[in-house]
């Protein structure tokens, strides 16, 4: 895997907020740290991530804390850590529920569709189903979510579009993402504002 040391920034549509991720990766895994200004429903909030992966982009760790606006009490942050075989521990209690989830996926970051995208290494025409951790933001709740990742084009080793569809649901996406994995576009969600 050869080393990767970037920062991105990412818009959400409508509401207002602004996303940067510091992304490093190395022969030891990935680190992403992530700081996320948002506002929902007419709640302001800050957000603040750390997540860690082994070189194969199976999550290892990620702690996510909620800093409301205006200094309106301590943050709310939970932490998830997994062994990279299903098992995993949220603020340190097991969680068999998540059992056979093999990534995270943050509700109001496009950051974490990189993980599965990588991980996988979907040929052009190739799909996935995997299981996610997914983190509800600003409550912080962690449920088992079913997605599937369908490579529609390639350019690269994984850059191209993807397809992104929430099994069970009738939500789909079609994401393009750079030479990286990284989004570019999430229709209706996000949006890249540097690098274009």
């Amino acid at each position: 895997m050869a080393d990767l040391d970037r920062d991105i920034y990412w818009s959400p549509w409508e509401d207002p907020g602004l996303e940067h991720l510091h992304l490093t990766v190395s022969s030891d895994g990935v680190e992403a740290l992530g700081l996320i200004l948002r506002m929902r429903e007419g709640r302001h909030f800050r957000c603040r991530y750390e997540l860690q992966t082994d070189p194969e982009w199976r999550l290892r760790s990620l702690t996510f804390a909620v800093m409301p606006a205006g200094g309106g009490g301590p943050p709310k942050r939970v932490e998830l850590e997994s062994d990279g075989r299903g098992n995993w521990r949220v603020d340190g209690e097991p969680r068999h529920d998540l059992a056979g989830c093999g990534d995270a996926d943050i509700q109001i970051s496009p950051f974490t569709n990189t993980l599965p995208i990588r991980r996988l290494g979907l040929a052009e025409g190739e799909s996935a189903e995997i299981g996610a951790a997914y983190l509800r933001v600003p409550e912080l709740t962690v449920e088992p979510d079913a997605q599937r990742y369908t490579r529609l084009e390639a350019e690269g080793t994984v850059g191209g579009r993807y397809r992104y569809d929430a099994v069970g649901d009738d939500f789909t996406a079609d994401l393009p993402v750079d030479g990286d994995g990284l989004v570019i576009d999430y229709p209706d969600l996000f949006r890249r504002v540097w690098p274009i």
